[in-house]
């Protein structure tokens, strides 16, 4: 007998069987071998290959009170998590005081105190809030990498950059979800971090570059500056950049490649110099280690351009 065919919201990831239900799918339909159960009430079509918020709707359909939190809303954000992390893939699953603690295979049950606006409805999931998730990690993450959180969560770009991005969500977001809750676990390490939290960086690695020169007493690089020529024209977007001494640093991840990609490379380091300014290249192995070497190299392109400690 040919196997009814589920409707599209079904069959692209998770689904509850409450939701199946709603859709006039019957039990015996969902007991089909080409769904799999993942949880008590949760089936996900075999052939799905469901990531993100797509495998994890199930988890905040089973009822009107569970809500996507931590490392796992985190992901839904798009957040930049530690690799310590990566290879947790438990559910983070909350509901508010009050209501019973969430029990079930392969999730982590939380009950947590949340404001109204601090839980959303994002792409089919229930979850925290971006800032509400952020302050969440703080008791997982340390300075460095909330920090890198933070900065992934503010980044934006106006339109004089090549591509253009809107923040997820602002520095004073994070701010109030701080002050909102300060007897919370890691809100110590939340309270450090958002100081350190900027907008402008578009990558972890940025962000620990602009923190190992601030640490080792050098200026703090200023993030988002554009470079136009004499038209008016912008002509340069440095990862960072020191205006006063016409400096632009940008971070080289090594992931370019292709004979098209490695010209354009070359033409666009160029620019820095046409336009009078010096570029440094960073690569990742100038971060590694408890003294990286992006300090050095920094301070010698500050120091060429008439930096001195006392223009700190």
């Amino acid at each position: 007998m040919r196997r009814a065919i589920l409707p599209d919201h079904l069959n692209n990831g998770s689904f509850s069987l409450r939701a199946s239900d709603k859709a006039g799918v019957t039990r015996t339909r969902t007991a089909a071998k080409d769904l799999v159960t993942v949880s008590r009430g949760i089936r996900v079509p075999v052939q799905s290959g469901a990531t993100g918020s797509a495998a994890l709707r199930a988890y905040t359909d089973l009822d009107d009170t569970s809500i996507l939190t931590s490392l796992s809303a985190a992901r839904v954000w798009g957040a930049p998590l530690p690799a310590r992390h990566s290879g947790d893939w438990r559910i983070h699953l909350a509901r508010r005081r009050g209501f019973s603690f969430p029990r079930r295979v392969n999730v982590v049950g939380h009950v947590l105190t949340f404001f109204p606006d601090e839980v959303l409805e994002y792409d089919g999931v229930r979850l925290t809030s971006p800032a509400r998730t952020w302050l969440d990690l703080a008791g997982l993450l340390t300075v460095e990498e909330l920090v890198a959180v933070g900065d992934y969560l503010v980044c934006c770009h106006g339109p004089a950059f090549p591509m253009p991005r809107a923040a997820i969500c602002s520095i004073d977001d994070l701010r109030d979800v701080i002050g909102r809750h300060r007897g919370m676990r890691g809100v110590r390490t939340a309270r450090e971090a958002v100081e350190l939290v900027r907008v402008g960086s578009d990558s972890v690695p940025e962000t620990r570059m602009r923190l190992a020169l601030v640490d080792a007493g050098l200026p703090e690089p200023v993030l988002n500056h554009v470079l136009f020529d004499s038209r008016g024209v912008p002509v340069l977007w440095p990862d960072a950049a020191y205006p006063r001494w016409g400096i632009a640093l940008q971070y080289d991840g090594g992931h370019h490649a292709g004979t098209e990609q490695h010209l354009r490379d070359i033409d666009r380091q160029d620019r820095p110099e046409i336009h009078g300014w010096l570029e440094v290249r960073i690569g990742k192995h100038h971060l590694e280690g408890d003294r990286p070497a992006v300090v050095p190299r920094v301070r010698r392109a500050l120091q060429s351009r008439g930096w001195t400690r006392d223009d700190s």
